[in-house]
């Protein structure tokens, strides 16, 4: 009713051009007012005495206040206590005061609406202690007056308040979306790292092994060279498909590993020359573990091999990974390899692979250990696997 735009005055600012909605709620607020005067006017208790001059008095300074609801939104309080005061020696006032009354209870704060409307409804008390008569028409009139400024005051704080939450509402909106785009990122991110971090670290250790032992036997230099090079080929690829997700979201991501591709993982790693002791016992085979756990498990695996290379005792040194599950006992898994006896320089890193795989883990339901074990770093989680109900 009479627009819904928020006030300038709450800001603290000068309040600018009317925009074509606000001309249009103000040019009906003036229409209400003037049909309001028009419509009652017959139901107006007019003294006998009163002489045709100040009755055309009275409904210009009606037409007056009609047209005063085009200054509501610059000054509403003071224009609604100047229509409260005329409005106690003209009905004509009547409906422009409830137009301001609205305006006041729809555009400031409670505080100032509850002075105003202790000001509207000051005279109730002197008129219920003066024992009004039921029968004069009067008193259903001034019963009437009350009852819809009580109406334009309840009605104007209903609109605050349904703007108020409308706002509100906006906002949680904003964050959850802000929210959901940090999230989705800290998924990318994380995603890259473990995608990535296997692929260098490969590249990294045999780049080493060549810069340290130029002078080996053509084979190894060989084999090292071709490790090399397929790691960089499929860290960009891999690069390029994140990249790719990441400039058309609508777009369906590459697919995500399962357990299953546990095989190839350990396999590439045998490849690229480190001693791996595997041993994978599944109840049903890879393919009856819960999707969420067995992807979480492979991140492990892959996270696990990748600090061997990078922070353990060499490229050289032996491995093992243990995965074991079956339904209702949960899925674990271990990664142990040696620790490095002299300090080196190694291959950097950022320290967020065990902090992402610490989240994945506890986001699906299980629980991540990590930290030195005679002489060995140890990498063991547990899994859900729900047995049949």
């Amino acid at each position: 009713m009479f627009g819904l735009s928020e006030d300038p005055a709450a800001r603290r600012e000068p309040p600018g051009p009317r925009t074509p909605r606000e001309w249009a709620a103000d040019l009906a607020a003036f229409a209400f007012a003037a049909l309001f005067a028009l419509l009652t006017a017959d139901e107006v208790v007019i003294d006998p005495g009163t002489s045709g001059t100040a009755l055309f008095w009275d409904q210009t300074a009606g037409g007056l206040a009609c047209a005063t609801v085009f200054l509501r939104r610059r000054w509403p309080v003071p224009l609604a206590l100047a229509l409260l005061v005329a409005g106690k020696f003209s009905h004509f006032v009547t409906g422009a005061c409830l137009v301001a009354l609205f305006t006041v209870a729809a555009h400031r704060p409670p505080r100032v609406t509850a002075w105003v409307s202790a000001a509207a409804l000051a005279p109730v008390p002197f008129f219920l202690a003066a024992g009004p008569a039921a029968d004069d028409p009067r008193t259903a009139s001034s019963l009437t007056y009350f009852a819809l400024v009580v109406g334009a005051l309840g009605w104007g704080s209903y609109v605050r308040s349904r703007r108020q939450l409308i706002v509100s509402l906006r906002e949680k909106a904003g964050r959850a979306a802000a929210d959901a785009r940090r999230e989705a990122r800290e998924d990318i991110a994380r995603e890259m790292h473990d995608v990535l971090a296997h692929r260098l670290s490969l590249l990294s250790v045999h780049a080493g092994a060549l810069e340290f032992n130029p002078g080996g036997d053509p084979a190894s230099v060989e084999r090292a060279a071709g490790v090399i090079r397929q790691s960089a080929h499929q860290a960009l690829q891999d690069l390029r498909e994140i990249i790719g997700v990441l400039r058309a979201p609508e777009a369906q991501a590459h697919p995500q590993p399962v357990l299953a591709d546990v095989d190839r993982l350990l396999a590439e790693v045998r490849e690229a020359g480190t001693p791996l002791e595997a041993e994978v016992e599944l109840a049903g085979g890879a393919g009856a573990v819960p999707a969420v756990a067995g992807r979480t498990a492979y991140r492990i695996v892959q996270e696990g091999l990748t600090n061997a290379r990078k922070h353990g005792a060499g490229p050289d040194a032996p491995v093992s990974v243990r995965v074991r599950g079956a339904p209702g006992d949960g899925l674990t898994v271990q990664v142990r390899n040696p620790l490095r006896r002299e300090p080196g320089p190694g291959i950097p890193g950022a320290g967020q692979g065990l902090i992402g795989l610490a989240e994945r883990t506890e986001l699906a339901g299980g629980r991540l250990e990590h930290g030195p074990q005679e002489g060995r770093f140890r990498l063991y989680a547990w899994l859900p696997w729900p047995g049949p109900e």
